[in-house]
């Protein structure tokens, strides 16, 4: 009982933080007109989705399945953001062709990115290597 009312709460979470996504595009780009147009003609959206999905995967300790979803991303919308990144809330990336966000990156709330935006590494060292938004 305890495992399935812990999938609810976190079906629930999913689906609140894609509607608080869905508002953070309205609210910075004028030209979205509709919900439906965000949920299909965002790749901004898309990549933000999948990096949920690839970072719990990274955070279990599924690994190569976290690098295959993160994968799978770039091919789809152009972006790729490690599935190691941490992303605060209502991040938005808009026209986000070759955004490129490393490992170590740390983003926090309310953060907008541009296309051809690399969050890069600084080093070869293993540690904290990416920049801090």
């Amino acid at each position: 009982m305890h495992a399935s009312g812990s999938v609810i709460r976190k079906s629930i979470q999913m689906f609140k933080n894609i509607r608080e996504d869905i508002a953070s595009v309205f609210a910075r780009d004028p030209a979205a007109r509709t919900t439906f147009e965000v949920l299909t003609c965002y790749p901004g959206l898309h990549a933000r989705i999948f990096h949920r999905l690839s970072n719990t995967l990274w955070h279990a300790g599924l690994k190569w399945m976290a690098r295959f979803v993160s994968h799978f991303a770039r091919w789809f919308t152009g972006i790729e953001i490690h599935p190691g990144a941490t992303i605060g809330r209502r991040f938005f990336i808009d026209h986000g062709m070759g955004v490129v966000i490393g490992e170590t990156a740390d983003i926090g709330d309310d953060v907008t990115l541009y296309h051809g935006v690399t969050l890069g590494g600084t080093s070869w060292k293993e540690g904290k290597r990416h920049p801090t938004l």
